[in-house]
């Protein structure tokens, strides 16, 4: 009996000397972005670029509603853009097409034309169409291949879909990022893990494979050994493992979502996350729908191991064009590069447009 209660009493006491995640110091995050107000928003709708889109068998204007949500990647010395635009035409509000636009300075963009990648007349129409394809994050393989996970929209299921490139120009698409028996999860935003490498983000394995957070309710877990077909992390009934999820009367109390590839640091695997305030447990002291962003720590050598989070956003809207948009109130995070001793961090606004902030890179 003794024996018991000293050994009840040990646990106790080693339990209330761990740090919670949520309450560990954040030397380990990325800080001080600072919005580009000179030049915000760096990317707006232009209602005079023409598409023919393969599946109306008609000219669209398929970046005249709105632009948001863009993947980078550092190549040539230069910042490439994946970006997200909608047209004006179709029942669920717009068409969603992928738009490439490159930088010199990571401030000012030219677009190069049509859209690089789009639903077509191929075996992925009925997983596209009449959505759309939204949502882009972009890592490279080590050998220089681009591999980019998007969400496919058929108008009632998001899903999380695969698809590679050699130039960022023309893609191959692969479909579902799963297997079959989850051909109809709602699943998005995939979050590769990778290393920096001088200006390029590498896909890194951790164990042997390729990792990935995804997900935009809880965040959950999936591993891979070609960055192309990805096995979910299950928990012991069966379902998909959460690994981060919302918190009643945080800034994040109604939904998670990963936002640009996660980052290995010294510390651990970096995720930068978007989270929404809404509902009867959101925090009252945020207006109700805003989305802003925080960061997450994981372990190492177990990305499933959440070892810190941080407790308020670190970024949030409270610019004129984050405020009104098509969807009021949203700082959306998606793109992250390491250019000219910088972080340039673009994010979409209102479900509207594209924005930068830059961070120094330490």
């Amino acid at each position: 009996m003794k024996y018991y209660c000293f050994a009840l009493i040990l646990a106790i006491f080693t339990l209330s000397c761990q740090t919670k995640p949520d309450q560990t110091p954040t030397d380990w995050t990325i800080q001080h972005f600072t919005k580009v107000d000179s030049l915000n928003p760096v990317l707006q709708p232009d209602s005079q670029s023409l598409f023919f889109c393969p599946i109306r068998q008609d000219s669209v204007r398929w970046e005249a509603k709105d632009v948001f949500n863009p993947a980078t990647v550092v190549r040539d010395n230069k910042i490439y853009m994946v970006y997200r635009a909608e047209d004006r035409v179709g029942k669920y509000n717009g068409t969603s097409r992928l738009g490439l636009a490159i930088s010199e300075d990571g401030l000012h963009f030219e677009r190069t034309g049509p859209p690089v990648f789009y639903p077509d007349e191929d075996e992925f129409k009925s997983l596209e169409w009449e959505g759309g394809v939204e949502d882009p994050r972009i890592v490279e393989r080590e050998d220089g291949t681009y591999f980019m996970t998007y969400t496919a929209y058929d108008g009632e299921t998001a899903r999380l879909l695969v698809a590679s490139s050699n130039d960022l120009k023309t893609w191959k698409k692969y479909g579902s990022a799963f297997p079959d028996n989850y051909r109809d999860l709602w699943s998005k935003s995939g979050s590769v893990v990778c290393e920096l490498l001088e200006s390029r983000l590498v896909a890194k394995k951790i164990k042997g494979k390729y990792w990935m957070y995804f997900g935009d309710k809880h965040i959950h877990l999936a591993s891979s050994s070609d960055l192309i077909k990805w096995e979910p992390l299950l928990d012991e009934n069966g379902e998909l493992r959460a690994v981060l999820s919302y918190r009643p009367g945080y800034f994040d109390s109604d939904l998670v979502e990963p936002g640009p590839p996660a980052l290995i640091q010294d510390a651990g695997i970096l995720l930068i996350y978007n989270g929404r305030n809404y509902g009867p447990e959101r925090n009252p002291d945020i207006p109700e729908g805003t989305y802003s962003a925080g960061q997450a720590l994981f372990d190492l050598t177990a990305p499933e191991k959440l070892l810190a989070r941080t407790e308020t956003a670190f970024f949030q809207p409270d610019k004129s064009y984050e405020i009104e948009g098509q969807v009021n109130r949203v700082v959306f995070l998606e793109g992250l590069a390491p250019f000219k001793g910088k972080w340039f961090l673009y994010y979409g606004t209102a479900d509207s447009k594209i924005a930068v902030a830059t961070s120094p890179v330490q």
